[in-house]
């Protein structure tokens, strides 16, 4: 119990006479002097001379003067010895010894003194023709003529220094640009001669994920596949001696959000072998051979550690089908680093040891020779929670909430039809937020029903103008969905209806639809005509349209086409889909049908929306009181719950099971009717 108990204590903290191999490393590597650069050294230097140039050019530097000075005290005294002319630019004054004292006095306290031999003073003088002039009439009156002489000096440091400086500032980049790039030659990252190299993440016994399968809730097939995986590593006799090998690689396919790189995460932390987690795009250079430099480099690591697993994650990045590919050129560097892990995976050479798992969400446009048994050999589908799972998911992101007792997770789990394991993360942050924007001291049920609104419907603009005429509008548009959805079997059960802007929807409708596996024809056509009411209601009232149903009608528009050209519900068109569920036609120019079958397609889809548009406008007039009343309900309150209509037009005859009497002030919905007419960006409270 006690070495157990030093193990866990940092190295630096270790306390006793011995030890242990991995704590005496830790020790020797924090007594390592910091090494410093070279450049710090060569900059001092540089630094150093320059300071010592200026010091010696200013410790005996002659005073500055000017002409005037220089002809009326200097000249006019007889005080001037010589006059040397420095390369025709500069005039230095020597003083006289015996007079020199009496113009040393006036410079008391100057930084720089000149030497008792000189020169004393300096100028420019100008032009040489000037000067001679200038210092002919300046003596013509003195008994003693002071002639200049004249001299060339070279500053042969400063001269050196601007010559070789250039030269010596671009050997230096240079020298400080290749020790940049020569960093990671030796296999770290940054250098570019390890560009090719692998950019994985290695994760083993030094560096281990604390991910395990407890914190996956749901996905159990597809944890029950991984788990097998995992075993295999861990008690490989179990399989071997039957006969069995160990699947080559998974492919995790699902949604974005259903927890595909979380279950890797989960297997990371449980193997007790080196894990190489990668994504697709790290494979992907701009120069070329870079990715299948980087595959092979990875493989070589992954043979080195095995038994061990390599993650790819995003694989569609560098695996899409060859020859379907957006970038026309004929050599593709995502094509031969594809070419390389399909070598890597099986080819000549045997992986003994090595799993791959990868991840994707478009496993439709991978190629078919990764895809192929022996690369990998199991195909995981996760795909969206149903309720159990959901209420298993809130369960695990619940834990660190301070919850209030009306919360119930059966409840919560109702409410979100539809939601990825990643929304359930949100709502769960979401709720915790909002009630403490509220100072509650817990997490209440309304502060997740307020935050699945604001994750669906986005923010509430509370404050947002509308004009009287256009909330009329949206109310009656709003009423219309609401009374077709509640009047009509397979239509979505309402569980809430607002006319308060949120996000940019001037209105919105929230149902919960029954999760079932397929559709049925009936299905389909109710549900269009319930979300044509809004169209319908602004037509029978209004005698007019307007665009706030643009999102209707790009839903119901959709909904037809895959009606007649997916699911073979068309008469005419026949039992034929055109549906490429393989992804291979993506980038096909032609239709694969004729001309003539298209204009059969939009007539049959022209058709099914007409009918279903005057179904509504008539279920509409049938209810025209009831429509009104909810309405003017709507205009009242601007939100309505499941119970006013039940109120106005009684229960459904066939619902089974509505929700409780609890869920009054729901605010779920996985459909949202928008209208965005007049729709502005969102604006925080």
């Amino acid at each position: 119990m006690t070495e157990k108990k030093n193990n866990n204590v940092p190295p630096p903290k270790h306390s006793g006479n011995s030890l242990k191999p991995g704590e005496k490393k830790a020790d020797s590597k924090s007594n390592k002097q910091p090494k410093y650069p070279v450049f710090w050294i060569y900059g001092i230097l540089i630094a150093l001379f320059i300071g010592l140039q200026y010091y010696l050019n200013t410790k005996n530097r002659p005073h500055e003067t000017n002409w005037s000075e220089v002809k009326t005290e200097m000249l006019a005294s007889n005080h001037i010895e010589r006059i040397v002319v420095i390369n025709q630019k500069k005039a230095q004054i020597f003083i006289k010894k015996e007079y020199w004292p009496s113009y040393k006095s006036k410079h008391e306290g100057d930084y720089s003194q000149p030497s008792e031999e000189g020169p004393h003073y300096t100028f420019n003088i100008g032009s040489v023709e000037t000067f001679e002039k200038n210092l002919r009439e300046a003596q013509e009156e003195s008994d003693y003529e002071v002639l200049p002489e004249y001299h060339e000096e070279r500053n042969w440091a400063g001269e050196l220094l601007w010559t070789i400086g250039p030269f010596a500032l671009i050997i230096l980049l240079w020298l400080w640009i290749f020790r940049k790039m020569n960093r990671g030659s030796g296999g770290g990252p940054g250098g570019i001669f390890s560009v090719g190299k692998s950019q994985a993440k290695i994760f083993d016994k030094d560096q281990k994920v604390t991910t395990s399968f407890k914190e996956v809730a749901g996905l159990a097939e597809a944890k029950q596949e991984v788990e097998e995986i995992v075993e295999f590593l861990r008690n490989p006799e179990k399989f071997t001696k039957l006969g069995g090998k160990i699947p080559k690689g998974a492919l995790l396919v699902g949604p974005p959000g259903t927890g595909k790189t979380l279950l890797a995460r989960a297997v990371a932390g449980e193997a007790s072998v080196p894990f190489f987690s990668m994504s697709g795009s790290d494979f992907v250079e701009m120069f070329v051979g870079v990715g299948a430099s980087r595959v092979r480099d990875l493989f070589k690591q992954a043979k080195e550690k095995a038994p061990c697993i390599i993650f790819i994650d995003e694989i569609d990045a560098i695996g899409r089908a060859r020859g379907k590919n957006p970038n026309f050129g004929s050599n593709d560097e995502r094509e031969n680093t594809l070419n390389q892990l399909l070598t890597e995976m099986d080819g000549f050479d045997t992986n003994s040891g090595v799993i791959i798992l990868a991840a994707t969400n478009r496993a439709d446009i991978l190629d078919r020779a990764l895809m192929r048994a022996g690369r990998f050999d199991r195909q995981i589908h996760v795909e969206l929670p149903d309720l159990k799972e959901r209420e298993e998911i809130f369960k695990v992101h619940l834990r660190p909430l301070k919850l209030g007792e009306d919360v119930s997770v059966e409840f919560l789990a109702k409410q979100t039809p539809g939601f990825s394991g990643a929304d359930i993360a949100n709502v769960c942050n979401e709720s915790a937020l909002i009630a403490a924007r509220k100072n509650k001291e817990a997490v209440t049920k309304q502060d997740f029903l307020d935050a699945v609104d604001r994750i669906i419907g986005g923010l509430e603009k509370k404050n947002k103008i509308i004009s009287k005429e256009e909330k009329n509008t949206i109310a009656f548009h709003e009423a219309g969905h609401a009374t077709i959805s509640w009047l009509l079997e397979y239509a979505h059960p309402l569980v809430k209806v607002t006319i308060v802007p949120r996000g940019k929807a001037l209105g919105a409708a929230w149902y919960l639809p029954e999760e079932r596996s397929i559709t049925t024809k009936d299905q389909l056509l109710d549900e269009m005509c319930s979300a044509l009411g809004g169209r319908a209601a602004e037509n029978n009232i209004f005698g007019r349209i307007s665009s706030g149903a643009q999102n209707d009608l790009e839903k119901v528009t959709k909904q037809a086409y895959a009606m007649v050209s997916y699911f073979g519900m068309s008469e005419k068109v026949g039992n034929v889909s055109y549906y490429d569920s393989t992804g291979q036609s993506d980038y096909n120019f032609t239709k694969p049908y004729s001309e003539k079958t298209a204009e059969l397609i939009d007539e049959e889809v022209k058709k099914i929306i007409d009918e279903q548009y005057e179904r509504a406008k008539n279920v509409l007039r049938e209810n025209a009181e009831g429509h009104k009343k909810l309405a003017q309900l709507l205009l009242e309150r601007e939100v309505i719950f499941s119970e006013d209509l039940e109120h106005i037009f009684g229960k459904r005859p066939w619902d089974k099971k509505i929700i409780e009497p609890e869920n009054h002030n729901n605010q779920e919905s996985a459909e949202i009717e928008k209208i965005p007419e007049t729709a502005d960006e969102d604006t925080d409270k």
